[in-house]
């Protein structure tokens, strides 16, 4: 699959949150997606053709690149198109003048743990009780790249 990316604009929120909606028990909001875009974050989405299949997030301070979000529609998931919208964040990361990529992804996430070592990066610690689980809270596993 070829994949395009293009600058996410606030028109695009509505199949992202379609996207959103289907893959995470606690998704992001139109405000929270609003927001990112409104303080400046840079997001992208991914287009096969004229489908969205997914998008991502960044926030860019001084020398770091934060992932905040990336995402594949269900339907698009395990056929590569999850790491190739990673190396595109991570090589506009790079253009950017960012030196390292830091995110951080629920605990119990192992497919996208698995991912991100695949790409080279490291775990570097974690934050308790980070995320809203089923029962309490769940940890964030921090991890950067240097770029």
């Amino acid at each position: 699959m070829k994949l395009e990316f293009i600058r996410m604009q606030a028109t695009d929120l509505d199949p992202i949150l379609a996207i959103e909606n289907e893959i995470y028990p606690y998704p992001w909001t139109h405000g929270n997606f609003l927001d990112s875009l409104k303080a400046g974050h840079h997001g992208w989405i991914a287009r096969c053709g004229d489908t969205l299949v997914g998008y991502c997030l960044l926030q860019y301070i001084v020398d770091e690149a934060h992932l905040l979000n990336i995402s594949i529609a269900k339907p698009y998931q395990g056929k590569g198109l999850g790491r190739a919208l990673l190396d595109f964040a991570v090589e506009a990361s790079r253009q950017h003048g960012s030196t390292v990529m830091l995110l951080e992804v629920r605990d119990s996430n192992i497919i996208a743990q698995t991912l991100y070592h695949a790409a080279g990066f490291n775990r570097t610690g974690e934050r308790k009780h980070y995320y809203p689980a089923k029962q309490g809270r769940e940890h964030a596993v921090l991890m950067e790249l240097l770029l």
